[in-house]
């Protein structure tokens, strides 16, 4: 892309030949918590269709795959859509088998306690814990992360380091904006706490999901031919511009209030906001279409 190149692109169907891959953000972008946004996942089915190129799905939800496919097919996003995903679980759980013995404290709903299993933890109260897993807030509909801080406050004193299984610290569900364990993972280190992060925008769940998108074609791929696709600034495009990849920002996600109207934003305030956090897009769309 030139300088003087537009930002603002029609689709993804102007930038598909370029690319032999994508690495696609899911919540913001595929769904919203609520329901799924159609054209997004036909764009990636005509990405995969059209231009024979391989999408692998990568996102900061705290649990294995296989859950967030569930979730994916009650949303209506068909298999079509993708051929894999990567998820912050996933690599969490790498971490968590090298800790198996250890004492850890759950931080977060229910939901996620798959995250844990076969890894080898054992599962304790905060008095007996050695190691704290945070995927979230136990109610994330009603709490917010001040409600944690005296208990966090009493955990950093004692020393335990906070495994963040969900780096985000905010996401849409629907036209709310709920906190993630990203919120209380910031929180923790504000107070002193020590916190170890895998998921977007840190480096292992981008080595996790270009190896799996290898194995998907079947070979090395060039990362100038892989593209990712995101609407969160810290989180998905920070990631990816860390990594040296190309960046499709979808701007009506997360940050829409910041840019105008929702699906007509202002290209110098997106370009502007770009600049402040010293950051690139390839490109941007208000949301993700073919």
């Amino acid at each position: 892309m030139t300088a003087s190149a537009p930002l603002l692109v029609p689709g993804l169907r102007s930038l598909a030949p370029a690319y032999h891959g994508i690495l696609c953000d899911v919540w913001g972008v595929l769904h919203n918590g609520v329901s799924a946004f159609e054209q997004a996942h036909q764009a990636l089915a005509s990405f995969r269709r059209e231009a024979g190129g391989t999408v692998v799905l990568i996102t900061n939800a705290p649990r294995p795959n296989a859950p967030i496919r569930e979730q994916l097919a009650g949303f209506g996003v068909p298999l079509e859509a993708y051929d894999d995903i990567v998820t912050s679980g996933d690599v969490t759980r790498d971490l968590l088998h090298a800790n198996a013995g250890a004492k850890l404290l759950h931080i977060g709903p229910e939901r996620d306690l798959p995250l844990y299993d076969e890894t080898g933890v054992v599962l304790a109260s905060e008095e007996d814990a050695e190691l704290i897993s945070c995927t979230g807030l136990f109610d994330d509909e009603n709490e917010t992360p001040d409600d944690y801080r005296d208990r966090l406050s009493i955990l950093a004193k004692r020393g335990l380091t906070m495994i963040c299984a969900n780096p985000d610290i905010v996401v849409e569900r629907g036209d709310r904006l709920i906190w993630c364990a990203g919120a209380l993972a910031r929180l923790y280190e504000d107070l002193g706490g020590t916190v170890s992060i895998l998921g977007k925008p840190h480096a292992p769940i981008y080595k996790a999901a270009v190896e799996r998108l290898e194995a998907i074609r079947g070979g090395p791929v060039d990362p100038q031919k892989i593209l990712a696709v995101g609407d969160g600034l810290p989180t998905d495009i920070r990631g990816a511009v860390s990594q040296d990849l190309d960046v499709l920002f979808i701007t009506g996600g997360i940050h829409a209030a910041d840019f105008g109207a929702t699906d007509d934003p202002d290209e110098h305030l997106v370009l502007r906001r770009l600049a402040e956090e010293g950051l690139r897009a390839r490109a941007a769309v208000p949301r993700l279409i073919w």
